[in-house]
């Protein structure tokens, strides 16, 4: 009994303790936390509100499914007819804009399909295509591999009938997918701040960049206290309202990996 009363007690604390901390999880595309992003600004939103920003990386579409699932407070990710849905849906009452960077096509040197410096997306994914040239797809619901699809379907490419013979998809995150790029000589759909931090690029490059299909916004959400009650939509808020701040858009501005800017701020 004592025993029992003990550890009553002290779970007791342990939850007063985690409330006091201030803490929300926040559900993320992996781009934003592979590149450091995270790293880099979570400890200034911690000094300016006293908030502990906890991050699930993930695929967009895991994310959005953790989110509906209630697990998380926050939604930040970059697959905006998802997102739209998702507000939609009433999961969350508002989408923010807060960055965007690009994608980027990247491949390696050989350029077999003859892509390089291209600035029209569907025509290299054309090239790729005709020319049976390996593509590395993510194949996860990613927002990139949502993108990705979509410029197969503009180019006009059932790109899904060749599956395991010139298209291989990895069913990975960014860097998996990248690697296996890499190592089997194929081209691959990138963010560019994947892209930039990856570090195994061997002879690999960006090939075709600059076309505005390849636009990449990100938003962020606070998941509904109405379908989820247990969110903590007060700390939830906070956090969105300094990642949209002057100070928050300023910060993701100053990000920059070997002197790259790899997020632009556009919240309005």
């Amino acid at each position: 009994m004592k025993f029992a009363i003990l550890f009553a007690a002290g779970a007791a604390c342990l939850a007063t303790a985690a409330i006091a901390d201030n803490a929300i999880l926040v559900q993320s595309t992996t781009s934003t936390k592979n590149a450091g992003l995270y790293d880099y600004i979570l400890p200034m939103v911690k000094a300016d509100t006293g908030i502990t920003v906890n991050v699930v990386a993930v695929g967009t579409g895991a994310a959005i499914k953790n989110a509906m699932n209630c697990d998380g407070d926050v939604l930040l990710v970059h697959s905006r007819k998802r997102e739209d849905q998702f507000v939609a849906a009433g999961y969350a009452k508002q989408r923010y804009d807060v960055m965007y960077n690009d994608f980027v096509v990247i491949g390696p040197a050989g350029d077999p399909a003859g892509i390089a410096g291209g600035t029209d997306v569907t025509a290299a994914m054309v090239k790729i295509a005709n020319s049976k040239s390996k593509f590395a797809s993510r194949g996860d619901d990613s927002g990139t591999h949502s993108k990705e699809k979509s410029l197969w379907a503009m180019a006009k490419i059932d790109q899904a009938a060749s599956s395991g013979d010139w298209y291989r998809e990895t069913g990975s995150g960014m860097g998996a997918t990248l690697n296996a790029a890499v190592g089997m000589g194929a081209y691959a759909l990138s963010d560019r701040a994947s892209w930039g931090a990856h570090a195994n690029k061997a002879d690999f490059k960006i090939m075709v960049e600059g076309d505005q299909r390849l636009f990449n916004p990100y938003g962020v959400m606070l998941v509904n206290s109405q379908k989820c009650p247990n969110v903590r939509s007060k700390e939830g808020q906070i956090f969105i309202d300094w990642l949209i701040s002057a100070k928050g858009q300023a910060a993701i501005a100053s990000f920059k990996l070997d002197g790259k800017q790899l997020f632009f701020p556009n919240a309005r």
